[in-house]
């Protein structure tokens, strides 16, 4: 798994965001998000049960996230088609907020090194990476536990600080 100080990888996938068939398409890469910082989350696979809960989590902070000039991108190994088709059978995953990427072809993911061996699936992985590329945050979990994405706000805003932070730091707080 790429890890701190590595270069996120360069990409091209497909995001879906909404619900109509009509705009929720639409070409994602590196460069579409240039000087921002970029909080990348993949979770297995669409229609399943912790999956839901972690991203309507992390819908709920996206505002926060912008807040703080930081893009958050959903990404698992599932077809744009079925991102769109669980964003319909769901009303509140039809009103997430951030864009969710495609990965078929599962390239992001193998070169992330967020693929499950057994399984076939991304891991619960998530990335923070700065405006230059650079990976400054990744964690996985194992497939069965959910993420908590108040904490990946508060390292967000700990990186953002560019000083060192104590543990449990939280914006607003003296850093040391």
């Amino acid at each position: 798994m790429l890890t701190v100080g590595d270069r996120f990888p360069e990409f091209s996938l497909t995001a879906v965001q909404g619900t109509d068939v009509k705009t929720a398409f639409s070409a994602v890469t590196n460069a579409s998000y240039a000087g921002k910082w970029l909080v990348v989350f993949a979770w297995p696979k669409d229609f399943t049960f912790v999956c839901p809960t972690e991203i309507i989590g992390f819908d709920g902070v996206a505002g926060e996230f912008a807040d703080r000039d930081a893009q958050l991108l959903g990404l698992s190994i599932d077809s744009d088609f079925v991102h769109l088709a669980w964003r319909q059978s769901r009303e509140d995953l039809g009103k997430v907020s951030y864009p969710w990427l495609s990965d078929i072809k599962r390239e992001l993911s193998a070169a992330l090194g967020i693929l499950h061996p057994a399984e076939g699936v991304t891991l619960r992985a998530t990335f923070i990476v700065d405006p230059e590329g650079v990976i400054r945050f990744a964690s996985a979990n194992d497939l069965s536990v959910g993420r908590n994405p108040q904490e990946v706000l508060r390292v967000l805003d700990a990186l953002q600080t560019d000083e060192l932070c104590p543990c449990n730091w939280h914006k607003g707080e003296s850093t040391l």
